[in-house]
């Protein structure tokens, strides 16, 4: 057997597939990074979309592809995509990001949806079949319930790309006022999860009692643009009703930019101990702006990119090759019964 992989297919339902690139970044930058380990990474996606027909069509293409590619390994990224990969005759890996564990929420109403619970019941049931199985965050683990032990492995951060820089220059280079105190804003706001009625609330509260202080939406950005916006602003402001790890407030940390959040995902866990960052447990307008006042009062970054330094994507890449080479060992032995 090898001691590692060197053909992975990798499954998803998430793929930048918008003009200005989408939101599944985080599952390209793992792909270039693994890639940069030596790991060749073969990507199907495809649009789930709720459609079992969907589904269907992709599970005879990754058929196809596992038939006639190569491969060492299949690894799905969010549970879904597992189904189109299930049975699977390779070694299989499944990343679970957040909603795909946890519910999905009703775009407009905020609620797991009864197709929501079902899809998580689904996913569950489907770990079951994976060899190893990858969470972002710890409190993900809680919601596997098979007497599976996770990995915890967050997407990780490109420190090149969030970077720090003058805030001054940030703002020439993304053509906002100078003059302003900006609260950024990154997510749908569309996306009754998000919850950006939440801090457009907060912010104007705020402007209230703080003149000059606006709420920045960072919507619809090209990826490589949004380090300008973290670099611009004063503070990111993040209000979700439900995440795994969340990638706005870790990028914004690399970045130095104060953070003012809710308790969701992991972010109590990237906050503790981050100088001029704010963890609000009220999740009322009123307690955002108090914290958001406070944090804009003081002024001056955060130290929020040493804190994140074990999310550099080197790293995670290299912790996702180790679980590849579990998955594959522990893969072996259970279709041979011995290791070799």
């Amino acid at each position: 057997m090898k001691n590692r992989p060197q053909r992975v297919l990798m499954v998803t339902v998430e793929w930048p597939r918008e003009s200005w690139g989408g939101t599944a970044h985080f599952i390209v930058r793992q792909v270039e990074f693994l890639r940069a380990a030596g790991i060749e990474v073969d990507v199907y996606d495809f649009v789930g979309a709720r459609d079992p027909r969907n589904y269907l069509r992709a599970w005879r293409e990754v058929r196809r592809r596992i038939k006639t590619g190569n491969y060492d390994l299949v690894h799905a990224q969010f549970g879904q995509s597992a189904l189109a990969a299930l049975p699977c005759p390779l070694p299989l890996v499944v990343t679970l990001r957040g909603d795909d564990l946890l519910g999905i929420l009703h775009d407009t109403e905020g609620h797991i949806t009864p197709l929501g619970r079902l899809t998580s019941l689904i996913v569950r049931s489907a770990t079951r079949y994976a060899d190893e199985v990858i969470v972002v965050s710890e409190h993900m683990r809680a919601f596997i319930n098979h007497g599976a032990e996770p990995h915890v492995i967050p997407s990780g951060l490109n420190f090149d790309l969030f970077r720090v820089m003058p805030q001054d220059e940030a703002r020439r280079a993304a053509a906002l006022p100078m003059d302003k105190k900006l609260v950024l804003f990154v997510g749908n706001p569309d996306l009754a999860r998000k919850r950006y009625g939440l801090a457009r609330e907060t912010v104007d509260r705020l402007a209230e009692r703080m003149p000059g202080v606006e709420l920045l939406l960072g919507w619809g950005v090209p990826h490589d643009r949004m380090p300008y916006l973290m670099n611009a602003a004063d503070a990111l402001i993040f209000t979700s009703l439900q995440e795994g790890s969340p990638n706005a407030v870790k990028e914004a940390l690399a970045c130095n930019l104060p953070v003012v959040s809710v308790p969701v995902g992991d972010v109590a866990e990237r906050l503790r101990g981050v100088s001029n960052c704010e963890l609000v447990p009220d999740d009322k307008p009123e307690a955002l702006a108090a914290a958001l006042e406070r944090v804009l009062q003081r002024g001056g970054r955060s130290e929020g990119r040493a804190a994140v330094a074990n999310l550099d994507e080197q790293v995670i890449a290299q912790r996702v090759i180790n679980v590849y080479t579990r998955a594959m060992r522990g893969h072996h032995i259970r279709r041979n019964g011995k290791a070799s």
